[in-house]
């Protein structure tokens, strides 16, 4: 009895918006739609063959999941995922703040992928690998020569100063900055 009774009063502390995607599509695993397969124990190639000879077509739905896009087998044309990203991301985090996300179904916004993929790819931000770097702006290309070249200017200024003050304060200067 306290088995039954724990789902119930689970489903009582979710938000109205969690208990609305669960009716709407149940846990794969709690779902009895998911657990029924179709079986052909005969060898005989017509044994699923209708009355009209026709091949009789499973009319139970598969299970789809709501987050990822699906294809239409008769037209093949693709459908748009039911919730958008954000949205599975909103639903995420309030199943992991209820302690249900293992109820959802498959989403890349799950915190186990996210942490799969980061592992696997990185930050994969361009000019952060071994030997990258960023193409960055003209200046700031530039802009270490052009700090190299300034540095080396303040240490030569002593001899500059020095060497003004022999010529007679500008007459016969040839190193005019640029």
């Amino acid at each position: 009895m306290s088995v039954q009774l724990k789902p119930v009063e689970l489903a009582k502390t979710l938000p109205p918006r969690l208990l609305r995607f669960f009716a709407r599509f149940p846990p794969q695993a709690l779902s009895s739609s998911a657990s029924t397969t179709l079986s052909t124990s005969s060898s005989d190639p017509n044994a699923n063959l209708g009355e009209d000879g026709g091949q009789t077509v499973d009319t139970s739905p598969a299970y789809e999941n709501p987050f990822r896009n699906t294809k239409n087998p008769i037209t093949g044309k693709w459908h748009d995922p039911i919730y958008s990203l954000r949205r599975q991301a909103d639903l995420v985090k309030l199943a992991e703040a209820h302690g249900v996300q293992k109820l959802l179904p498959f989403t890349t916004k799950a915190l186990e992928e996210r942490t799969r993929t980061r592992e696997e790819f990185g930050l994969r931000v361009k000019g952060t690998g071994v030997g990258q770097r960023v193409k960055g702006k003209w200046w700031e290309r530039n802009m270490r020569g052009r700090l190299e070249k300034r540095r080396q200017a303040m240490l030569d200024m002593p001899q500059m100063i020095q060497t003004w003050k022999q010529l007679g304060h500008g007459r016969g200067w040839k190193k005019f900055p640029k």
